[in-house]
């Protein structure tokens, strides 16, 4: 991988990392269009890029997720489900789903026309939880299990946590912010975990590649989070949906 290929795949992750389009499918199929070969660096590069853009939830969110202790107990009750089925289906994902631009054809596709069926039917309450802090256990429990669905590349793991909490009446705005902050643990446990498996065996040019990728996908990644934030207090998430089929239909006819 060149520099310019980490450079490309860092944009790719910082813009798709938060919108409910997948990140990690996206960095499959560009990897595939810039002809990247699909190695064991190359799968752990892309989560290593994953992490640059969960850090940049912590330079925004950094006094919740270090002083707000209410927040962060409903954070760690998510999180919970997500590291156990993790940890059992982790050979399973890096062997046999990351990787695979078919499947995440048909998860970005189907995954777009579920979220446009989802939203035309969706109605919000008056009553729903405005804040993260107001979440019951039992809530944060089951948006860290909706996002395990994101095991499979091209779901998206801001799709699922979003959808999931939706279902369970949250509002938008803390739905949203609830999968910012649930990115965090989830994706560092994931780099580490990788990073400990693959040996930190990196050449120094490898390196520089990881680092490149590295602070591109936190610095796209600040204005990406930004940008949702605006964007759902007048949309919703239809137009994602749309997307998500387009792409996928144009990427199954051009390059597979």
């Amino acid at each position: 991988m060149s520099e310019l290929q980490a450079i490309i795949l860092g944009i790719v992750e910082g813009l798709s990392e938060f919108l409910p389009i997948s990140s990690t499918g996206h960095l499959v199929l560009t990897s595939h269009a810039l002809g990247i070969e699909d190695t064991e660096f190359v799968k752990t590069f892309e989560i290593v890029i994953q992490l640059g853009a969960i850090l940049s939830v912590v330079a925004l969110y950094w006094r919740s997720l270090l002083v707000n202790w209410s927040i962060m107990k409903r954070i760690i009750v998510a999180f919970i489900p997500t590291a156990i089925l993790g940890l059992f289906f982790y050979k399973i994902i890096k062997e046999h789903l990351l990787g695979n631009p078919t499947i995440v054809v048909w998860a970005l596709a189907l995954g777009g026309l579920f979220l446009i069926i989802f939203e035309l039917l969706h109605k919000e309450k008056a009553d729903a939880a405005k804040k993260v802090e107001e979440l019951s256990y039992r809530q944060a429990a089951l948006i860290g299990l909706s996002q395990t669905f994101a095991f499979v590349p091209g779901v998206s793991r801001s799709a699922s946590t979003i959808v999931g909490g939706l279902m369970m009446n949250i509002s938008r705005t803390t739905v949203v912010e609830m999968s910012f902050l649930l990115a965090v643990p989830t994706m560092a446990a994931a780099t580490g975990l990788d990073l400990i498996k693959s040996g930190l065996s990196f050449s120094s040019d490898q390196a520089l590649v990881l680092a490149l990728g590295f602070v591109t996908s936190f610095i796209v990644a600040l204005a990406s989070i930004k940008f949702l934030l605006k964007f759902i207090k007048h949309h919703t998430f239809i137009g994602f949906g749309i997307y998500r089929v387009v792409i996928a239909l144009a990427y199954w006819k051009l390059l597979l």
